[in-house]
């Protein structure tokens, strides 16, 4: 790609460069910076509608804001890209969410101009405050803290609690709602209405800041009578538009909305706000997608389009024809069959109805499917409510994103034993968003958890029996994870059928080593097995928990070594379940357990993270050739 062809952004290598360019300038800048984003996308694909929605917003922010002294505080981290370019990494951003590359999200091991870990929603808020309480403190007084939220995060709970604590320390911090009513899907909930319909007179806010500069030189203003006068004034302005301003509410200066997308009105706005005191809220609204047409009427299909042509719009769709489905797919029209047959069933999302499939139910029985937005643990709560009293939930949330629901699965789930079906999606490796988005420690947390019945289907007829033995009655509290992707079988539509809970499967017999695998990595140890051409057995375990023990006992009876393959974290997860079993009845095989090591996963495709791991055919192969020499 010709890099050099735009004249404006060739020149900017870090943001030291932009502020040398001229106000009237910095509409160019956001086209070319636009642009390159479209370009780049296009061929490697990765998140593009979000980036392109702030580009306006992010020039502004590198613009007015001394980075990286100056901390911004991105929030989830889809919309980064422009600043990711503008902060040193355009002549590597070719290389974004390849193994070895630029990282999917900003982290501060890349970049020093990333200020915090990014990938999950609603953190931005605390994160920042934690840093303009230690600029305080560690005496930088001039430093400003800048975070930006949106795609749905304020939604979060974690946003809330942010909030209500910016309200109550010390601080001068500025949020920044990029308000764009989308998460992945449309965003939903009272909030997102609020926003839509929050207006405040820039004439207003343009006399209140000029009156409070005046009466603060002549020192008529100190902090006391400052927020005093906000609450005053938040009164009057309540009172007169018969509305009430949640932010100002909690003594946070509100701001907007403005147009997102006026790169010198945002400049503008910037400079006139940020050495104002006390923490403030600039509202501004987005367009997800912006600039480019076919992102702009269809956000929720560009949010990660995959490859397309950047001139055309038309996106690269791979050809699927006689291929297995994924396992979104099969799970999306599993439900909907099962919720035809039993009128208890309901669904329930945190933002991702389209990514997890529950859309498929959604769109036949819309008063059946809830989207929370981004609230997982509000999720896994709200089902148990709703369980407690007659209702049969499917809760569908990634792997890596139940992790912020861990409490609520216990306190709200397990103890009371409800009858909801918590389906963990996208388990295990998911490639190239990395580290803050692989399923790894799901079972290796969940499976000390009393009254929980945790599965792991190797396929697409695996998954379909055990979401309907899930939903059948007295089965409590049952968790079924799968990975991202595309699953074996072709002929996936197999009758629904009870699974016994708690038993595993014998797949091949063998001499002298087994194979013990959990989930989908067990078409890898079946591979591994035929390529190695040595006489290994092989069980699908099927159940972490409970986990079949006439199947373990056959294992070390038979066996004098045993591999465990799992797609999870390797400490405490499968193969430690195997170890403490045999260990407490008195078995001493020889066990090698092989699953994702004791430290983060980079980013990468499925195939290079596996083959790193050590869980790819090859992995196993060596490991079942190594037991065998070892045996002779």
């Amino acid at each position: 790609m010709n890099k050099k062809k735009f004249g404006l952004l060739s020149q900017i290598q870090y943001p030291a460069d932009l502020r040398k360019i001229s106000e009237d300038q910095l509409p160019e800048v956001c086209s070319e910076l636009r642009q390159d984003i479209i370009d780049e996308v296009s061929v490697n694909p990765g998140h593009l509608a979000s980036s392109l929605g702030v580009v306006e917003l992010t020039v502004a922010l590198h613009y007015v804001f001394n980075t990286p002294d100056d901390r911004i505080v991105w929030d989830v981290g889809h919309q980064a890209y422009g600043h990711k370019i503008l902060t040193g990494r355009r002549d590597r951003f070719c290389t974004n969410r390849q193994l070895g590359g630029i990282r999917p999200f900003p982290t501060p091991l890349e970049s020093e101009y990333d200020t915090f870990t990014c990938g999950h929603a609603s953190n931005s808020i605390s994160a920042a405050l934690g840093m303009a309480v230690a600029a305080k403190m560690e005496n930088h007084p001039e430093r400003h803290v800048v975070a930006v939220i949106g795609d749905g995060a304020m939604s979060g709970g974690l946003a809330f609690e942010g909030l209500n604590n910016v309200s109550s320390t010390p601080n001068d911090m500025l949020i920044i709602l990029n308000d764009n009513d989308m998460s992945i899907d449309r965003a939903v909930g009272g909030m997102e209405k609020y926003l839509l319909n929050l207006d405040t007179s820039e004439t207003y806010n343009k006399l209140r800041f000029k009156a409070s500069t005046w009466l603060h030189a002549r020192g008529y203003l100190n902090d006391d009578r400052r927020k005093g006068l906000i609450r005053l004034n938040n009164a009057i302005k309540s009172a007169i538009s018969h509305q009430q301003n949640i932010f100002e509410g909690m003594n946070i200066r509100y701001f907007g909305p403005f147009d997102g997308h006026d790169v010198n009105n945002i400049v503008r706005i910037l400079r006139q706000i940020k050495d104002m005191k006390g923490p403030k809220l600039l509202h501004l609204h987005t367009i997800k997608g912006k600039g480019y047409k076919p992102a702009e009427q269809d956000a929720t299909v560009w949010h990660a389009p995959g490859k397309f042509d950047a001139a055309t719009g038309q996106r690269i769709i791979e050809d699927c024809t006689n291929r297995p489905p994924k396992f979104q797919e099969v799970f999306g029209n599993t439900l909907l069959e099962l919720a035809k047959q039993n009128p208890h069933i309901v669904g329930v999302t945190p933002a991702m109805p389209t990514g997890c499939s529950m859309n498929i139910m959604m769109k036949a029985m819309p008063d059946r499917v809830f989207d929370v937005g981004i609230a997982e643990g509000h999720a896994v709560t709200f089902s148990g409510g709703m369980a407690k009293d007659g209702l049969q939930p499917f809760c569908n949330i990634y792997s890596a994103f139940a992790q912020r629901a861990y409490d609520n699965i216990i306190h709200d789930l397990a103890i009371l034993n409800l009858p909801v079906v918590l389906c963990l999606d996208r388990a295990g490796l998911v490639g190239k968003d990395g580290p803050t988005h692989h399923g790894a420690f799901d079972m290796a947390a969940l499976r000390c958890i009393p009254n929980l019945t945790i599965a792991s289907p190797m396929d697409e007829h695996e998954l379909r029996r055990l979401m309907y033995t899930a939903q059948l009655p007295g089965k409590g509290t049952f968790v079924i994870r799968y990975p991202r992707g595309r699953g074996h079988l072709t002929d996936w539509q197999c009758p629904l059928e009870e699974v016994a809970v708690g038993t595993g499967r014998r797949l091949r017999e063998g001499r002298k080593v087994a194979v013990i695998s959990i989930g989908p990595i067990g078409y890898n140890v079946e591979q591994a097995i035929d390529s190695c051409k040595l006489p290994a057995a092989h069980y699908d375990l099927r159940f972490l928990k409970p986990l079949d023990e006439a199947l373990l006992k056959e294992v070390a009876e038979q066996y004098d070594s045993i591999i465990t393959v799992e797609d999870g974290a390797r400490m405490g997860g499968m193969g430690s379940a195997v170890l403490e079993w045999m260990a407490d009845h008195g078995y001493t095989p020889r066990v090698v357990r092989l699953g994702l090591p004791d430290h983060f996963v980079e980013h990468g495709t499925v195939e290079e993270l596996q083959h790193i791991c050590g869980i790819d055919p090859l992995g196993i192969v060596k490991a079942i050739r190594q037991l065998y020499e070892q045996e002779k």
